[in-house]
């Protein structure tokens, strides 16, 4: 959503801003382009539910880093390259993807998450407008809690955003906020969590990386040792790990609806795709699985014999 020609440049511009109203006017031009990012997508769901992810990755990520292409940025934006350079040395993290990203942009910089919710909720009363049979519930996913208050605190303002809007509109929208539980502490304090949440996605991929403590990237590095050795019987990262990072998924699941017992669940990953997995997680009580594209007419198939094999009550 954001690495194409005319986006990036002003990705670029929010990240190498200085303050906060610079911040915001790079922002403000990303917001109809995500607008019409989110039509597409309600419009391509028909009405049926969708789930946005807010801005996930770490920011270093949508910065060059050879120097001909800062050489290029620098004269695009009238940005000295030192400045440039200076930012992607700040941003530089040894294991970004248990660093600056998820949640903690919004953290740091409300001004995202206002401008996101400004998008969702706009892209949904637009195209409610044009569907009124449809019923337009926009689900907003707030990335990589691993503290209620975190939550509590990127809720408040999408709440606060998402109802200003609609206060002002014609058009009456529901819209759900809940969060993707990928952090071990998440899950063990899941119960503190669901009362800030509509609904858990369970980020699987991140959640057995940091449940092991080795990187997705970088495990094929060693792993294939583990299978040797017959430490592991199978990658991880394809089928879940049922005995560790089963039983997080596990216990968020009975703690968060034990608290809320209308709390919808579901998992999103390459476990979405792999049939023992799916199996596991219809035992223990997950409403849906998400998963590539194309794995979803096996993960369909997964589903539906898990549910004749385990029919709930």
């Amino acid at each position: 959503m954001f690495f194409e020609a005319d986006r990036i440049r002003a990705m670029r511009e929010m990240i190498l801003s200085t303050n906060v109203e610079q911040r915001k006017a790079a922002l403000a031009k990303l917001l109809p382009i995500q607008r019409k990012d989110f039509e597409g997508i309600y419009e391509a769901m028909e009405g049926n539910p969708v789930t946005i992810r807010y801005l996930d990755p770490p920011l270093h990520e949508f910065l060059p880093h050879e120097e001909k292409d800062i050489q290029e940025l620098s004269k695009q934006m009238n940005i000295e390259a030192a400045r440039i350079k200076e930012v992607i040395a700040t941003l530089h993290e040894f294991n970004p993807m248990m660093g600056f990203r998820g949640c903690r942009l919004s953290v740091a910089y409300p001004e995202i998450a206002e401008m996101q919710t400004r998008a969702v909720i706009e892209a949904a009363i637009n195209v409610q407008k044009k569907h009124p049979d449809w019923k337009m519930v926009p689900e907003i996913m707030i990335p990589l809690i691993g503290e209620a208050k975190e939550l509590a605190y990127v809720k408040e303002i999408v709440i606060r955003i998402a109802d200003e809007i609609i206060a002002a509109s014609d058009v009456k929208v529901d819209y759900m906020v809940g969060t993707m539980i990928e952090i071990p502490r998440a899950c063990v304090t899941a119960d503190e969590i669901a009362k800030e949440a509509d609904f858990f996605s369970f980020g699987t991929n991140d959640l057995t990386q940091m449940g092991f403590g080795f990187s997705r990237d970088d495990a094929g590095n060693f792993l294939g040792h583990y299978y040797e050795k017959n430490i592991y019987e199978s990658d991880p990262f394809a089928r879940l790990d049922q005995k560790g990072i089963g039983k997080l998924v596990e216990t968020a699941a009975k703690l968060g609806r034990g608290e809320k017992p209308t709390l919808k669940l579901g998992i999103c990953g390459e476990h979405g795709g792999d049939p023992s997995s799916i199996e596991f997680f219809h035992k223990v009580g997950l409403d849906y699985v998400s998963c590539s594209p194309f794995r979803v007419p096996i993960a369909r198939l997964a589903a539906a014999q898990a549910a004749l094999k385990f029919p709930r009550a």
